[in-house]
This record gives structure tokens, sequence and C-alpha cells, in this order.
């Protein structure tokens, strides 16, 4: 009997982007409940870097050989048993919480998937998950309502860009932090727009006078200058620094409070209807994936960076 082989991304050990390799390995086959993908578009997420590097071991430790990747669109080949809601041949979106969207196979949960509409292309299909679930998550922590101002620090990047027009659309004022090339994109999304760096606080301060909320997708003090501008603890939401968050008693709440197929429908329906986009900075085949996690690391792109198999 012949066994069906596919790609597959890789890591051996710990360490830095030159571990990610790419493998040829067995394709698998859907279980009950479960869909075997074809992926067409699969984001890459900095939470993966960090799992690669050994930052989140006690956290979310890798058994070696590790695959990556949680989010995915792709075209279903094949149902396990017990499936009832999908068939061969439907597009699809969704995710994996074993490390293995990025591949040219992946077996997925049936409910983590929903259907793609047309009018949400392949590359947002496939990159939606993490960043959307966590931006939804952290829009939820600082309990948005119409009238606040929310200031969102990282709000160019890929987490941030949907935050902002999430925000924006339960009718906050929206400060995003960027650097001055991603100013009119946020103008364009109904945020406010300044510079990041020393003057930060004081220049939110001189655009929005008193802040009811802020949104941390960067790190490195913006809990600090949360605090400085005088939001309150429950109001502030750090997706990264867990130390500050501890330090300060606010929220870290991100991707995991989010995580359904439901609020990625919630989503798609917003792309579909035009009320949310989700940029996309850049594209790379599979065999691609160093560069693409070497782009992903400068921590400039305005967007999602993605895989496509």
């Amino acid at each position: 009997m012949t066994v069906e082989t596919m790609r597959a991304v890789r890591f051996d050990g710990y360490g830095g982007i030159e571990v990610l390799r790419i493998a040829e390995v067995e394709r698998p086959a859907p279980g009950p409940g479960q869909v075997l993908v074809k992926v067409v578009a699969a984001g890459i997420n900095p939470g993966e870097a960090a799992i690669r590097s050994g930052a989140l071991h006690d956290l979310w430790p890798a058994t070696f050989p590790s695959g990556q990747g949680s989010d995915l669109a792709g075209v279903v080949v094949a149902t396990g048993d017990g499936v009832a809601d999908f068939a061969a041949g439907d597009e699809v979106l969704g995710f994996t919480d074993n490390r293995a969207s990025h591949a040219d196979y992946v077996v997925v949960e049936a409910s983590n998937l929903v259907r793609r509409p047309p009018e949400v292309s392949w590359e947002q299909a496939g990159s939606l998950y993490v960043t959307g679930t966590t931006a939804v998550a952290e829009v939820r922590a600082v309990g948005l309502r119409a009238g606040d101002t929310v200031v969102i620090a990282g709000a160019a990047g890929g987490v941030g860009t949907i935050a902002t027009q999430l925000a924006a659309e339960a009718g906050a004022t929206v400060i995003g932090l960027a650097s001055e090339p991603n100013h009119q994109w946020l103008r364009d999304h109904g945020a406010v727009p300044i510079a990041y760096g020393e003057g930060a606080a004081a220049r939110i301060k001189a655009a929005a006078g008193h802040v009811d909320a802020f949104i941390d997708n960067f790190g490195g003090g913006y809990v600090e200058m949360a605090i400085e501008l005088g939001v309150s603890p429950d109001r502030i939401d750090t997706i990264i620094d867990v130390a500050a968050a501890e330090r300060y008693g606010v929220k870290n709440e991100g991707s995991a409070m989010a995580a359904t197929a439901d609020v990625l429908a919630e989503l798609t329906e917003l792309i579909r209807t035009g009320r949310l986009e989700i940029p996309i900075a850049a594209t790379y085949p599979l065999d691609r994936v160093q560069d693409a996690y070497r782009e992903l690391e400068q921590r400039h792109t305005r967007g999602k960076i993605v895989l496509t198999p």
C-alpha cells in the first residue's frame, strides 16, 4: 500500500529561525468528528515564534519534532465519521490546536471550522483566527462602550489593525500608536494616529485628554504608560507584558478568551459585509517559512504575513 506524504514545517529543538525546516511526512487521515483540509493559506504569529524559541516553554512546552501553526483556510478533502456539516470540496477557514497548519494538509476538528464566503480572500481567511480572536478578547476585556476613548499600542500590527476597527465599530474614539508610515491607514479606519516613542504620553494627552481604556499589543512599558495616563487597571489589557500585568493588577486576556468558531464566524461576517479589513503585509510559499518569520520578527509589518502552501 502506498503511503501518501506531504510537506510540513518542523523543528527539532528550540532555537532561532534557522531551526525551521520543511519535512516530508505522512499525510494524516481524519478521525471521528474531524476533517482533512488541503491548506491554501495559513497565517503566522508572534506566539509561534516565541514557542519555537523556547520562551514559552513553561506555559506551552514543545514535543520534538514539533510542527507549528494554528490559523488555516483551505478546501475539504475528506471527512471522518460523524461529520455532517462539511463535505469534500467545501471551502473553509478555522484553526487547529495541534500546531499543524503550516503544512500542505491538516486534520481539523469539524467544530473548529466555518465556511469561507467568496468575499473573504484566502489570505484573509487563513490568517484570521489568532489575531481576530485576540482582538475580540482584548476589546471585550477593557469593556469598551460608545463614547469611550481607548489607546491601542501596536495599532498597525496583526492584532492591532483588527482591534482598532472593532473598537471604532463599538463607537469608541481610538488613539492608535504606530509608526508614521501607518498613520494614514489608521485615519482611514477611524483612528487618531499618534507616533510612538519619547513623548508619546504627552501626545496622547494633547490629542485625547481623558483616556478610558488601554490595549497593549507591544509591551516594553505601555502598561506603565496606561497607569500614568490615569486608566483604571481593570480597563487595561496587555497580551504581551505578563510581568507588568501581575505587578499592576491589569488584565492579560488574549486569544484563549474568545477562541471559538462562533467568534470566527462573526469576524468573517464583518469582513464579508465590508466592516472589517484584514491587511495582508506579505505572502510566502511554505518553503520560505524562515523568510516569513524573519520579516515577522522585525515587528514592523502592517497586518498579517501568510504562508501559501
